[in-house]
């Protein structure tokens, strides 16, 4: 019997410590911010350069373009900050003071209506863009799926925020 609560400490030792396999991934997605960085700075030059004779319509979907860049790299915290908490090491609010509470406390719950809540916005964004960009894409179809894919994050937004609350009663 002891062999088998020594395997079986093994095992418990070997999956909590398989923990530590996600910090290549969590690296990884901090350089994707440094990258999502780097391109909101490029397209802000080139918005800055083509300033003086672009049109309106393109200077408010590029802007919209900037917001995206912004909204994605919250995204990617979010999720960075998060599986870091949750999984490798409860972030303690009491050694950072200073730090937003946003980023120390995210539990799952609020994890999965943030991370909706960035990707409804990412499309509501996007589907402005699309919008102002009409003149280019008349194609009707295509417009149902640009106004209903936010919608249905939206929706889906709502119905996680209903089931985290009837399952918090």
């Amino acid at each position: 019997m002891s062999m088998w609560r020594a395997s079986g400490r093994g095992i418990q030792t070997a999956m909590y410590l398989s923990r530590w396999l996600m910090t290549p991934f969590l690296v990884g997605l901090i350089c994707s911010v440094v990258l999502i960085v780097i391109r909101f700075f490029i397209n802000l030059v080139t918005l800055a350069i083509r300033l003086p004779v672009e049109p309106w319509q393109d200077l408010v979907v590029d802007v919209l373009n900037l917001i995206d860049l912004t909204l994605m790299a919250n995204l990617v915290l979010i999720v960075t900050f998060s599986a870091y908490g949750n999984y490798i090491h409860k972030i303690d609010a009491a050694d950072h003071a200073g730090w937003p509470p946003g980023l120390i406390d995210i539990d799952f719950s609020m994890m999965k209506q943030r991370l909706l809540g960035s990707i409804a916005g990412i499309a509501a964004v996007d589907s402005l863009a699309w919008y102002l960009d009409l003149e280019n894409h008349a194609d009707a179809s295509k417009l149902i799926w640009a106004i209903g894919f936010p919608l249905m994050f939206v929706v889906a937004m709502a119905i996680l925020a209903l089931a985290d609350w009837l399952g918090r009663r």
